[in-house]
């Protein structure tokens, strides 16, 4: 009987570099510093360095970091922002805590991202102006910016990254996060680039906006207890930054071990009744490796029979959950996402996934049936 196979394991990723990040661990301990002290300044610093980007804050989260990169950049109460709806809840979470409206926008029929071309169509039928597009880089995939950059300035709207699932993802050789006014990260247990607790940062080229967020992320302190402007506390610890200093020097191998796992996906999966992204993943970190099919529940329940688990990211579109389905936020149908939102399924992904697993997972996806 084999053990169970899991979609992802933090674990793994903690046992990996387990002596590294005690020893940090027990550093961290013994300074006495625990908030926003040097282990937080030399994290920034070096993922800083990693992105490309000049100025990183490290925060609580990865939703207020993108709140803060939406304030940070003008975004406030009223203003419209055009997402998608095939997300993590949390994009949309940090738009509205940020006073702003939400407009989805349809996903490519592809590979389930933002359609440049929906997002033109969005622009085109809104009565009021647009002042911002998130891109959601999703699954480890980055959005076509060069095209969508290019429609923003025609609008004159800015651009905001969500990075949260694309630590090292890149389109046409430029990383993730250095395209927009500013981009968001969030350090999630089971993101590519992950905390043993919680964490985000926002990175951006802009010195002022950076300065706007230093502010909102601790009660809009300029000197300590006299708050300049209204602030909120959304503070990464000291552990934290320093077991993401150690997880931050394997990042690149661990991207290129799921950059070879989904190589081995797509070269074994063979069947017919499951649809898979065969284009090239150039840029692509894998954050998630999903397969499409309309019989997902079966195909879910099928593996999990044999020990391998699978996840849906996500079973209902943003537009479809009760809290967020106001009209309003949906100027135009979104058969895409509702499609993607039906059909999809993450099969086991993480860089510490044995070849042997890898090779059982294809033998299981291969032999389920489909539809009956």
């Amino acid at each position: 009987m084999h053990p169970p196979i899991p979609q992802c394991n933090p674990l793994a990723a903690y046992q990996a570099q387990a002596d590294a990040i005690d020893a940090a661990i027990r550093d961290a301990l013994a300074s006495g510093r625990y908030i926003l002290g040097p282990r937080v300044a030399a994290f920034e610093q070096a993922f800083a360095r990693w992105t490309g980007l000049r100025h990183v804050l490290g925060v609580a989260n990865g939703t207020d970091a993108l709140e803060m990169a939406l304030r940070a950049v003008g975004v406030g109460e009223g203003d419209r922002v055009v997402t998608t709806s095939m997300t993590a809840v949390a994009t949309v979470v940090a738009i509205r805590a940020a006073g702003a409206i939400p407009l989805f926008a349809d996903v490519d029929a592809d590979h389930g991202l933002l359609d440049v071309a929906q997002v033109a169509r969005v622009f085109e039928a809104s009565t009021a102006p647009i002042k911002a597009i998130v891109a959601v880089h999703l699954y480890g995939r980055c959005v076509d910016m060069d095209a969508l950059c290019a429609l923003a300035g025609r609008h004159g709207a800015v651009v905001v990254e969500d990075c949260a699932q694309a630590h090292g993802a890149r389109w046409n050789g430029r990383a993730a996060g250095t395209f927009g006014a500013i981009a968001s990260f969030s350090f999630y247990p089971t993101k590519n680039l992950g905390a043993i607790g919680d964490g985000g940062a926002l990175a951006t080229d802009d010195a002022d906006a950076l300065e706007r967020a230093r502010l909102l992320r601790e009660y809009g302190w300029k000197q300590r207890y006299v708050s300049a402007v209204e602030g909120g506390n959304s503070r990464l610890d000291e552990l934290q930054a320093a077991i993401l200093s150690v997880k931050l020097e394997a990042l690149d191998a661990d991207n290129a071990r799921r950059r070879a796992i989904a190589s081995t996906y797509r070269e074994g999966i063979d069947n017919p009744h499951v649809a898979l992204w065969r284009g090239g993943d150039a840029g692509h970190v894998y954050h998630q490796f999903v397969v499409r099919t309309p019989r997902r529940d079966d195909l879910h329940a099928f593996l999990g029979e044999r020990g391998i688990g699978t996840l849906v990211h996500y079973p209902l579109a943003v537009h479809d959950q009760p809290a967020y389905a106001d009209p309003a936020y949906r100027p135009l149908p979104l058969p895409h996402t509702e499609a993607w939102a039906a059909s999809v399924l993450s099969l086991p992904m993480f860089p510490q996934l044995a070849d042997d697993d890898v090779a059982r997972v294809i033998e299981a996806v291969n032999a389920w049936h489909g539809p009956a």
